[in-house]
């Protein structure tokens, strides 16, 4: 017997974590790797992993150090997390 099962992720969160689908090759070490179980394997081959409870995310990055390939998935931190560098003029003092 066949069954559906629907995963439908937590709305108005934003997404910590994006999938350039053109590099990820589907391998599901980041849903392995990660902490708090964010993810869940894609029903489809060779797809990115869905990331199923984006608030549940506590913004470590193992998944974006971990995948074996650069650049497939791409880490999204909180706004306030960002660091913004600002270059100091020497004439500042």
């Amino acid at each position: 017997m066949n069954k559906k099962v629907y995963a439908i992720p937590e709305p108005g969160i934003s997404n910590p974590i994006t999938f350039n689908s053109k590099i990820c090759i589907g391998c599901n070490i980041c849903v392995e790797i990660c902490q708090v179980d964010i993810f869940i394997p894609s029903p489809e081959e060779n797809k990115p992993p869905i990331v199923l409870y984006p608030g549940e995310c506590w913004y470590c990055g193992n998944c974006v150090v971990e995948c074996p390939k650069p650049g497939a998935i791409t880490f999204n931190p909180l706004l306030m997390n960002r660091v913004h560098w600002k270059r100091k003029n020497r004439s500042e003092g």
